[in-house]
């Protein structure tokens, strides 16, 4: 007797490839509507920026932007994460590298500021003109975040005061007074290539160690070659910014 059974229909792997470029799509989407959400609320911000605005901008319908978010609350909430928690603990990983003195890891936390700010300049101006305007629930977090943020400088500063790296200076005064100089490259510095955007965070982060640093700072290194290898660092790094002004 023949057998009138059908062929069983092989079953679509969820985490196949149909999965894979469903994800890759709702990733691109999801990257847009940040992106977008970023500029108007910069341009406008927070509570001058409806969902219908965000979707416009991105050209889809409002019902289309529910499947990608609730809300304008959890863009702002990602964007909040990004800009305030992500530094903190960037910065904390720099301030626990025990190999690197004092001026080299404010060098090094001053210039991953600048960088961010020139790089991504709308983020930030976005996230200062929506503080008045932050849900209830991510105001404890990004005071939290910007805290931390503080902390880890005045640390640094301190123990570069302590090992005679630093001149004796009021540490948060000096702290504040160097995150307001990397962030006040996110309103004047234009975004250009990766060069230009590194060139300008090196120059920040130099001006935030001479800011503090003591006249008597070559001396501390007792190792003559390790002062050497520091002096032609920044010779490089100024013959660099002579070269990128004259093309």
């Amino acid at each position: 007797m023949t057998s009138t059974r059908q062929p069983r229909k092989k079953a679509v792997d969820a985490d196949g490839p149909e999965r894979g470029r469903s994800n890759t799509r709702r990733d691109l989407v999801e990257s847009q509507i940040i992106a977008e959400a970023t500029r108007l609320f910069a341009e406008r911000g927070f509570a001058g920026t409806s969902l219908k605005d965000i979707a416009d901008a991105t050209g889809l319908t409002r019902p289309a932007l529910y499947h990608y978010v609730k809300n304008k609350d959890e863009i702002l909430a990602k964007l909040v994460s990004e800009l305030a928690e992500g530094p903190a603990r960037a910065l904390r990983a720099i301030r626990r590298q025990s190999e690197l003195g004092a001026a080299e890891k404010l060098r090094r936390i001053a210039h991953a500021i600048a960088l961010q700010q020139a790089t991504e300049p709308a983020k930030f101006q976005l996230l200062i003109r929506s503080e008045a305007d932050l849900p209830e629930e991510l105001v404890g977090p990004y005071d939290t975040s910007r805290r931390e943020v503080l902390s880890e400088i005045v640390a640094v500063i301190e123990a570069g005061v302590e090992s005679g790296e630093f001149r004796p200076v009021d540490a948060r005064v000096a702290a504040l007074a160097i995150i307001g100089q990397c962030n006040w490259v996110a309103w004047w510095h234009r975004p250009g290539t990766p060069e230009d955007n590194a060139r300008v965070a090196g120059t920040i982060a130099d001006l935030a160690v001479a800011s503090v640093a003591s006249s008597d700072a070559a001396e501390v290194e007792a190792d003559p070659r390790i002062r050497a290898l520091e002096r032609l660092k920044q010779d490089v790094r100024h013959l660099e910014r002579l070269l990128a002004t004259e093309d």
